[in-house]
């Protein structure tokens, strides 16, 4: 199957002009001026797709979901819902990280396996993180090490919680013991190996990140910090810690996400370590705030969309190693968005290949053709 998207402006997530885009199953195949009567000559079907009014940029990758839901800590009434494939590929999410929370007791990780499987059979390239809040992590092996080992779609452990009332009040040596394990996991297995740190509200922020660096050996790209966004004081440490090489990421529970990310870039964060994920499905997120807020980071707080696009798509990609993914350029996997060049809101949304929303709405082939 050969898709020509043609017409359209590209970010790759850097602008590249006006450019045609030609997919061969499941990859971006060229990029590029394209002689369209030269693939007419192969007789192999070719969807042509007129982007004329578009933006054509890659998938939005959301490195932190509550894929099997969240929340219950009001009591059994307020557990949230699991995440569907269609509120995923209408936020124009092609590619998600599971996680469990709080909750390690009633939620359990061969569900979260199980979902991220559904996902992928769907469309959407879905991994997920081992462990959850506390410690000794829940696994699936026994180990943290094996199951990125021996488990496809884990990509390293979290999100263990710190400066939090829930957490389990690790000390720094035994988060070093937990990030080791994951770090030699990832090196075993060719995955990120990140160890993914819920940072609540506490007093300590994230000292011990800062000390796991200062005192241990420690790769610095295998600490991946989230919440960053809670305050000001907060999200100066993150800066620091991005200046020292580790990921930190923000959550778009609550609005305003510009206001942040402008903070972070006129204090010094290092642009390449900062990842945006929505926290879906935890109490008011939703996997659609994703989008909203890359929206609203340009058309309310007047960020270039070059800017903040690579948050959403490249960064995340880059910290999860997650190669195929997060970039327009030949060889990568074809998950793209065509989003409306005046809203920006989403249009049309490819994964692996595969036209997946149509004009706003989930993708109903002609008669004939698969899915």
């Amino acid at each position: 199957m050969l898709t020509l998207i043609r017409d359209g402006q590209l970010l790759t997530p850097a602008p590249a002009g006006v450019q045609p885009v030609l997919l061969v199953g499941e990859r971006i195949a060229h990029v590029g001026p394209v002689d369209e009567s030269r693939l007419t000559s192969l007789e192999i079907p070719c969807e042509v797709v007129d982007a004329r009014g578009c933006l054509v940029v890659p998938g939005l990758v959301d490195p932190h979901e509550h894929l099997i839901g969240a929340g219950g800590e009001k009591g059994f009434a307020s557990r949230m819902h699991e995440v569907t494939l269609e509120q995923l590929l209408l936020a124009g999410i092609t590619t998600v990280v599971g996680c469990l929370g709080t909750d390690s007791a009633t939620r359990h990780l061969g569900a979260l396996v199980g979902k991220a499987r559904q996902l992928t059979e769907g469309g959407v390239s879905a991994f997920l993180y081992t462990g959850g809040f506390h410690l000794p992590p829940r696994t699936l092996t026994g180990s943290v090490m094996e199951d990125l080992v021996l488990i496809d779609c884990v990509l390293g452990v979290g999100e263990l919680a710190i400066a939090d009332a829930r957490s389990s009040q690790a000390s720094t040596a035994e988060l070093a013991r937990v990030v080791a394990d994951t770090m030699v996991g990832g090196t075993l297995s060719g995955k990120a190996g990140v160890t993914h740190f819920h940072t609540g509200p506490g007093r300590a922020r994230m000292s011990q990140l800062h000390e796991l660096l200062d005192h241990y050996e420690v790769r610095p790209e295998c600490l991946y910090a989230t919440h960053a966004n809670r305050t000001d004081e907060l999200l100066d440490d993150a800066i620091a810690l991005s200046r020292r090489g580790a990921y930190v990421d923000m959550d778009t529970v609550d609005p305003g996400l510009g206001r942040w990310i402008r903070y972070y870039l006129e204090h010094g964060g290092v642009p390449e370590r900062l990842t945006v994920s929505s926290d879906a499905h935890t109490a008011g997120a939703e996997p659609a705030r994703l989008h909203q807020e890359l929206v609203a980071s340009v058309r309310e707080h007047g960020l270039a969309l070059e800017t903040v696009l690579p948050f959403f798509t490249a960064n995340p990609a880059a910290a999860l190693k997650l190669r195929q993914k997060g970039r327009l350029a030949v060889g990568q996997d074809a998950d793209l968005l065509l989003l409306d060049a005046r809203t920006l809101d989403v249009v049309h949304v490819f994964t692996r290949g595969r036209r997946r929303v149509g004009n706003g709405k989930l993708f109903v082939p002609p008669e004939g053709r698969g899915t």
